[in-house]
C-alpha cells in the first residue's frame, strides 16, 4: 500500500492567516483523485485545523519540514510500503503526478523518487518505506532522487501570502 503524507504544519507568518484552513481540502480532494494512493495522513503543527483525512500534530513542527515529515511517517501502519509527500499549498498539484512518480518507483525501487517540472524537481516525492529514518529536519530537498518528467502538468504551485491563492 502506498500512503500520502500531506504535509500542513507551518506557522503561515507570509499569509497572514492559517492557510490550510483554506487550501488544506482542496489538496486532499486532489490527492484522493491519484489511483495509487491508499491511506492518507495530514501532519498539523502550528494551526489545528479541519480536515476530512486522519490528521496528527507535530509538536516539533518548528525544526522544519523534516521534523514533520518523520511525524507523518510514524502515524503510517506498517502495510504502507512508501509515501507520497504532498504540501498543503501546492494547489495546482495533478493527481497525474502522484501516479506518475508511484509508477516510476514500482519500477526502480528507489529510495527517493520527485516530479520534475521544467527540469525544476518539486512535489510529489516518493519516500520508499527503508529510506523512512533517514528524514533530516530541514528536509528531503538536497537528498539524491530520481527524477520524473511532469513537464505536461501544470506544477503544484506554492502559496505564500494571500494574493497567491486566488
Amino acid at each position: 500500500m502506498i500512503a500520502a503524507v500531506v504535509l500542513a504544519a507551518g506557522a503561515s507568518t507570509r499569509f497572514g492567516s492559517p492557510k490550510q484552513a483554506i487550501l488544506l481540502e482542496p489538496i486532499l480532494e486532489r490527492v484522493r483523485s491519484s489511483h495509487a494512493i491508499g491511506d492518507i495522513v495530514v501532519v498539523l503543527g502550528a494551526h489545528d485545523v479541519e480536515s476530512t483525512a486522519r490528521s496528527v500534530h507535530c509538536p516539533e513542527w518548528q525544526r522544519g519540514p523534516g521534523a514533520s515529515l518523520r511525524c507523518g511517517l510514524g502515524a503510517l501502519g506498517d502495510e504502507a510500503r512508501a509515501a507520497v509527500v504532498v504540501l498543503a499549498d501546492g494547489p495546482s498539484l495533478d493527481p497525474r503526478a502522484i501516479d506518475r512518480v508511484v509508477a516510476a518507483w514500482r519500477e526502480s525501487g528507489s529510495e527517493r523518487v520527485a516530479a520534475t517540472y521544467a527540469g525544476i524537481r518539486l512535489h510529489p516525492l516518493l519516500l520508499a518505506r527503508n529510506a523512512w529514518t533517514d528524514v533530516p529536519d530541514e528536509g528531503l530537498r538536497d537528498l539524491p532522487a530520481d527524477l520524473v518528467p511532469c513537464d505536461d502538468l501544470d506544477p503544484p504551485g506554492d502559496v505564500d501570502f494571500a494574493d497567491d491563492s486566488s
